[in-house]
């Protein structure tokens, strides 16, 4: 079985194959994963410029592509398993990828320049420089998992909050909220009129801010004042918010029979709708994400309740259907606008106690990006 060519192994390696090889102690290797990884172009520069064989380096992310100027005695061959050492090193600790540890190590026995002729212990040590960047890589990799998953919410949000708005123009347009209403009154009964009653009644402000003040006060005996905090300002400014909406709009209130219950202020939006949906909502949130196997069902209860206190407005012929819908639009972009406060501060504080953990590692990799070994190029 003789020695394997380049050419060969240039095909065959599954994470680094060279692209240009035609000029002595200068080469040219494409990477795999490093397409717009400015983690892994980093963690590469940083490793490869620790070695004595390396002249210069420069990782370029956008088209994957790895210039290597190295010492002439050493062939391209030793550069690419040394450049896919590295980036094993990096999918390992990392991305924690699965990877075909097998097939490698058989092309490893392969190689004609094997891994002593880069100095093996040098080599070794010069990975801890190099992992000091872990740390740094695992923390933008959330930052960009959390912002990924704020986009998709903002996007769901826009959805939802499109489609309530569309609802009410259209509802407006074409002059539905009389006829709605009227189709609602034949459904009156005396139990169905003490049954709504009471479900209105968990939607007025009074026992919204009592279930506010309530659940502030536990989750601050459980130490999670942020959490208070933020619903103390999901719920104040959603009562806020549609005080002022009112007054803006100053919508009169339908008058289409006689009312069981006395209102004030104006129509547009419903506060009952509007301020119950950020409140149960954000509720709903904080128990789903406590009690996670039970996801499902919090949320499940969480909009009917939400849905049968916005019906009973209309039933009680306090509010038209459009104050109702659009009530829920302008609710549920607060709600989001809380959750997501929430959530991003959870992230940071997350990311803080990872680098507070591996205080050295860190402090190495302040150290690497203000430092730069003479002789040898960074990429910026």
């Amino acid at each position: 079985m003789g020695t394997p060519n380049f050419n060969q192994l240039r095909n065959e390696n599954p994470l680094v194959r060279a692209i240009h090889t035609a000029v002595k102690g200068r080469a040219r290797y494409k990477v795999s994963g490093l397409h717009y990884s400015e983690d892994l172009k980093r963690y590469l520069e940083s490793r490869l410029s620790q070695e004595e064989i390396i002249a210069q380096v420069h990782a370029n992310h956008i088209t994957g592509n790895v210039l290597v100027i190295f010492h002439p005695e050493k062939s391209p061959n030793a550069i690419a398993l040394l450049l896919q050492d590295i980036v094993l090193d990096y999918t390992k600790q990392v991305r924690k990828l699965p990877l075909r540890t097998a097939y490698i190590s058989t092309a490893k026995e392969n190689l004609p320049i094997n891994k002593g002729e880069l100095n093996q212990p040098k080599a070794d040590a010069h990975k801890q420089n190099g992992k000091a960047l872990l740390p740094q890589a695992h923390t933008n990799k959330q930052l960009d998992q959390a912002s990924n998953q704020l986009v998709h919410q903002l996007v769901l949000v826009s959805g939802a909050v499109s489609s309530l708005v569309l609802s009410t123009a259209l509802l407006h347009k074409y002059n539905l909220d009389t006829s709605i209403l009227l189709a609602i009154q034949k459904l009156h009964t005396p139990l169905l009129d003490r049954i709504m009653l009471g479900i209105t009644s968990l939607g007025d402000p009074a026992v919204l801010v009592l279930v506010s003040l309530g659940l502030g006060f536990g989750l601050r005996y459980h130490n999670r004042r942020f959490q208070a905090t933020t619903l103390g300002i999901a719920a104040g400014g959603a009562i806020a918010l549609n005080c002022l909406l009112k007054l803006l709009f100053g919508r009169a209130r339908p008058a289409l029979w006689d009312r069981l219950i006395h209102v004030g202020l104006h129509s547009f939006p419903s506060g009952h709708a509007m301020v119950s949906i950020v409140i149960y909502g954000f509720i709903g949130y904080i128990l789903a994400k406590q009690f996670p196997q039970w996801r499902g069902r919090i949320f499940a209860l969480t909009f009917v309740l939400i849905l049968a206190i916005g019906f009973s407005r209309l039933y009680l012929g306090v509010h038209w259907p459009t104050d109702v819908v659009a009530g829920y639009a302008a609710g549920l972009v607060w709600l989001m606008a809380c959750i997501e406060r929430l959530e991003l501060r959870q992230k940071y504080n997350s990311l803080g106690r990872h680098l507070q953990q591996k205080p050295e590692a860190s402090n190495r990799m302040l150290e690497l990006t203000h430092s730069q070994k003479p002789g040898y190029v960074f990429s910026s």
